[in-house]
């Protein structure tokens, strides 16, 4: 039963050509959404400017159109100093479609005061008038303008890749191409509930995740997942028909070991449609069975602690070190969080107290991130 599960019903080979009406709502409502949130982003560079502002907004002439943002630790003195930084670059998510750097910089700021690293946000054109592969080459390009960058202090014996989202799986992807590999090499990577495995049908992904009511008022406590019509759409937008949804640089789940940095923490949050595949990557990296399409990632019922991580349950936490400690999996479960937690409105976490705890829980695995990559990739 569960074998037929695993290999017939749940994935699919190659992205389909839908149906013209269906095509004509997926393209609609994508464009809908571009179209609010280019008013939205332009209202807020001119007159809500970030509380954190990044310390160097540039273009590289590969890509003039697209912005990096740059972040220095507070306690550092780019105009006096010249020590290299461990560098981190980050991705947005977005679904490929939407979003901008400007989005994480309040995480991007943090992180990078909080580690004593250098941030680098990276930007890329968007689905659908750009569709796979051109996100993917857009950070190509980006990342290896910003690694030659002779201003930047750029340590280049400790640099990591990291995204979000639609973010997280072009951080799996761009770890593969050649030109990445072999001049960055990238020690680590840090996908956050990243998209991992574009085969799999949405109705399972949806069905891989407890739904909890007991959550109370708020987004958290919905019967259904509120990524579950948005996904289809952007799938649609991003991959073409035709194209090999087990791509490793489409699904990175596919993607074999050695093609991928020595070391990775995979994060994501507990409801979230898009945990499993993550949890099934982590384990499938660690040398650890993997969980079946029938195992829920999480547990059924809220997490007793507030504000707090849960790392003594390996459905939340574990950590496989290999090779003497030159390659690593780390996974981590943000309890009773939602996708993209980081950044919901307020209104959304339903009461004051719920707002807080996803605070408290997003500084706890920057925290745990960054001290990983401190105390295992590099030290």
């Amino acid at each position: 039963m569960v074998d037929e599960l695993e290999h017939s019903d749940v994935r699919l080979d190659i992205q389909p050509r839908l149906p013209i009406l269906e095509r004509f709502a997926n393209g609609a409502t994508i464009y809908a959404l571009q179209s609010i949130g280019a008013p939205v982003y332009q209202y807020r560079e001119w007159f809500s400017p970030p509380e954190i502002p990044p310390n160097i907004v540039k273009s590289y002439q590969c890509r003039p159109s697209l912005q990096v943002r740059i972040f220095f630790p507070k306690s550092y003195d780019s105009k006096a100093s010249k020590t290299p930084l461990p560098t981190v670059f980050m991705i947005h998510g977005g679904g490929f479609c939407i979003g901008q750097p400007r989005d994480d910089d309040p995480w991007n700021a943090r992180f990078a005061s909080m580690h004593n690293v250098l941030v680098v946000a990276l930007n890329y054109r968007k689905a659908p008038s750009y569709p796979y592969p051109t996100a993917l080459h857009d950070v190509e390009a980006l990342l290896l303008a910003a690694f030659d960058d002779e201003s930047l202090p750029i340590d280049k014996n400790h640099i990591a890749v990291g995204g979000f989202s639609a973010g997280g799986n072009l951080t799996l992807a761009v770890c593969q191409l050649p030109s990445i590999r072999e001049k960055v090499k990238p020690s680590a990577a840090l996908p956050i509930y990243a998209v991992v495995d574009q085969s799999i049908r949405q109705e399972f992904k949806v069905k891989a995740r407890y739904y909890k009511p007991d959550l109370g008022p708020g987004l958290r406590s919905s019967p259904t997942d509120f990524l579950g019509k948005l996904c289809p759409v952007f799938t649609w937008s991003y991959i073409d028909p035709g194209l090999s949804l087990k791509d490793p640089l489409i699904s990175p789940y596919f993607a074999p070991r050695d093609a991928l940095p020595p070391h990775i923490f995979f994060c994501s949050t507990e409801l979230d449609q898009l945990a499993h595949e993550t949890w099934r990557m982590a384990s499938k990296l660690a040398g650890r069975p993997e969980p079946t399409f029938l195992d829920k990632v999480g547990q059924e019922k809220p997490a007793a602690g507030k504000g707090e991580l849960i790392l003594d349950d390996e459905r939340f936490a574990f950590e496989h070190i290999g090779e003497g400690g030159k390659t690593s999996i780390r996974w981590l479960l943000v309890p009773d969080q939602l996708h993209g937690f980081e950044n919901l409105p307020r209104s959304y976490h339903g009461t004051e107290e719920a707002f807080q705890d996803a605070k408290l829980k997003e500084v706890a695995y920057q925290e745990a991130m960054g001290q990983w990559l401190r105390n295992v990739v590099w030290k």
